[in-house]
């Protein structure tokens, strides 16, 4: 009987398409260490979403939690973490000392194993990330990206078994040194058929000497199908999650995978008692938790847009912040042509969040009307690495227009080591200047996280965690007055009941503002002078968060400057004055959630 390995990935992929990536270290540990004691000894704890977002929303250092958890689990098993390749931790690219450093720290702070992917599956991208976790000692499992494509999507190459063994053959080409190969699928939407022939050449072409992993979710409900198949395939190891986070977006359950495999020739070799009570413990420690409905769920759409786990879930729950969910559906239909046109790169971080941000703006803003700038036109464009194939023309033309870049066929690393603002010198200086420490894990964290990595070692660090109690905004006050100071007076502002609303009087003019969740009540900015021509509202073209108000009232502006930027599913949107004039008012404050339509300031125009 063959022994198939697993890899235990609740406390980092189930996190992420669970919950988020919002997760405290010290809620999730007991459970870390009843797996450990209930024989797991592979598992993965750190890496992908769950770097940036101990930062940006857990208040929580990611090294620290690597130590922590190296301390509980012991010397000896074996903790994997996830690099993005050039992006290695973060949304965007990095230069090749940055990724040099990631592979030092990670080995530093008790990692064993990087699975190490790119999600346009360009090998490039793979070498310079590859050889910096090898360098460093630690184990390096390179890896293939998989999805399946949308029905209707006939793509002759492009995510079939050929395509999958062509990247094969030219990573081991490419003469990267890795001691195991993943194939993952981060959507869940490969088809059976597809994942065997795939591991059946894979295994073929590397001989018995190299362990195969396979890793999938549950999204489209064919994940114990598809690790079947990997399995009688000739996959050695696959990936699964434990209760309350496995199954729906995240990986099959152990204990499924344990029951489907019974009475066949292979056998995960646990002990079923100890699994079981070790997921009582995980379920007892996440029960504060806030888990979205649509994480538990099968979705049938995805197959026809694939969104992995992790994006689905971390989506769902922004859009729910911005009170737009019942866009979800609209935003999944376009996301189908938007997979289509941008060359089919895998739907996976960060290639995930690009497929839906440029769909969340073709569905609020009209088809193609507005190309994102930071991620989608830039990958077309070939800044991100190549795509399995070439993008729709037109789109790469309207991206070069709205970007003002050429395309480029230069590898991503050649690209950034020639950028002067990024690389270790340029984020040590960054340090200097805030008058902060400058440490190796410090410059990684302004690296790979910008200011938001600034601002948490500076000690501006907001919570973000969804508990279930917080389904209540933080700052329902009491009915009540409160007093600010706009343009030097005194100004009072009388907060409704419910305590998610404020007006008030500024000039004989009123100003009734909705306060966003987790926001302090603060006046309106008020009318400097009066105006004499006619006032014009700048609308908001779309939901979001103010993350930034650039104008200011009384200021002049002329037609196409900023005034102020919303951000919408982790994009930034700038609000530019449709004509030249005076600001006379502005109508929201930073962290107020607005919807499409919503006015956000009102410009007197010349």
């Amino acid at each position: 009987m063959k022994k198939i390995k697993f890899m235990d990935c609740s406390f980092r992929d189930g996190f992420q398409s669970c919950l988020g990536a919002r997760v405290k270290t010290d809620d999730f540990l007991p459970a870390l260490d009843a797996a450990v004691k209930a024989g797991i000894d592979y598992i993965e704890i750190g890496g992908g979403a769950r770097f940036q977002s101990l930062y940006f929303y857990c208040q929580e250092d990611a090294f620290e939690m690597m130590d922590r958890c190296r301390e509980v689990v012991g010397p000896n098993v074996n903790l994997q973490t996830l690099v993005r390749g050039v992006n290695v931790v973060g949304l965007s690219s990095q230069s090749s000392d940055i990724i040099d450093l990631h592979a030092k720290l990670f080995k530093k702070h008790g990692i064993t194993t990087i699975r190490n992917f790119d999600a346009l599956n360009d090998v490039r991208n793979l070498d310079v990330s590859g050889r910096a976790i090898a360098k460093h000692g630690l184990k390096h499992q390179v890896t293939v990206t998989m999805m399946g494509l949308a029905p209707g999507l006939n793509e002759s190459y492009a995510h079939t078994p050929k395509f999958y063994i062509d990247r094969l053959k030219e990573i081991l080409d490419s003469g990267i040194p890795f001691d195991s190969l993943a194939f993952k699928d981060a959507s869940g939407t490969s088809t059976p058929a597809t994942v065997y022939e795939t591991v059946k050449q894979a295994r073929a072409l590397l001989g018995a000497g190299k362990e195969i992993q396979f890793h999938t979710h549950d999204t489209a409900g064919m994940a114990v199908s598809c690790n079947m198949a990997a399995i009688e395939a000739g996959a050695d190891v696959i990936d699964l999650a434990m209760s309350p986070l496995s199954g729906g977006t995240c990986e099959a359950d152990i204990l499924v995978m344990y029951q489907r495999l019974r009475g066949t020739e292979y056998t995960l070799d646990i002990d079923p008692e100890k699994i079981l009570n070790a997921e009582k413990v995980f379920e007892k420690c996440m029960d504060k938790y806030f888990m979205p409905p649509e994480s538990m769920q099968v979705s049938p759409k995805i197959i026809f847009s694939p969104m992995p786990g992790g994006a689905l879930t971390a989506n769902t729950q922004m859009m729910r912040d911005n009170n737009c969910l019942d866009k979800y559906d609209q935003c999944i239909d376009e996301m189908r042509e938007v997979v289509a046109k941008g060359g089919f790169g895998t739907s996976v971080t960060p290639v995930s969040q690009f497929y839906f941000q440029q769909a969340f703006s073709n569905a609020m803003r009209g088809k193609w009307k507005v190309i994102d700038k930071n991620g989608y036109g830039k990958m077309v464009l070939g800044y991100f690495g190549k795509t399995p194939v070439a993008p729709d023309p037109e789109i790469v033309k309207l991206a070069q227009e709205q970007l003002g870049l050429e395309p480029t066929t230069e590898a991503v690393v050649t690209l950034n080591d020639r950028n002067p603002k990024l690389g270790i010198k340029y984020n040590t200086e960054l340090l200097e200047k805030a008058g902060l420490p400058v440490t190796e894990e410090n410059i990684f964290i302004v690296a790979a996280c910008g200011e938001k990595g600034l601002n948490y070692l500076k000690g501006d660090r907001p919570m973000g965690i969804r508990y279930k109690e917080a389904a209540k905004p933080a700052h329902a006050a009491t009915k009540g007055a409160y007093t600010a100071t706009v343009d030097g007076k005194a100004v009072t502002v009388e907060l409704n009941a419910a305590g998610d609303a404020y007006t008030a009087t500024v000039n004989g003019k009123s100003f009734t503002v909705k306060v966003a969740e987790g926001a302090a009540p603060a006046a309106a900015a008020a009318p400097a002078g009066a105006a004499s021509g006619k006032l014009a509202p700048l609308a908001s073209p779309l939901p979001g968060t103010v993350v930034k108000v650039i104008a200011s009232v009384g200021s002049e502006v002329a037609e196409g400057d900023t005034v102020l930027i919303l951000e919408a599913m982790k994009m930034e949107t700038e609000i530019k004055a449709e004509k030249a004039g005076i600001v006379r008012e502005i109508n929201v404050a930073v962290s107020q959630v607005v919807t499409a339509g919503e006015t956000l300031a009102m410009i007197e125009e010349k």
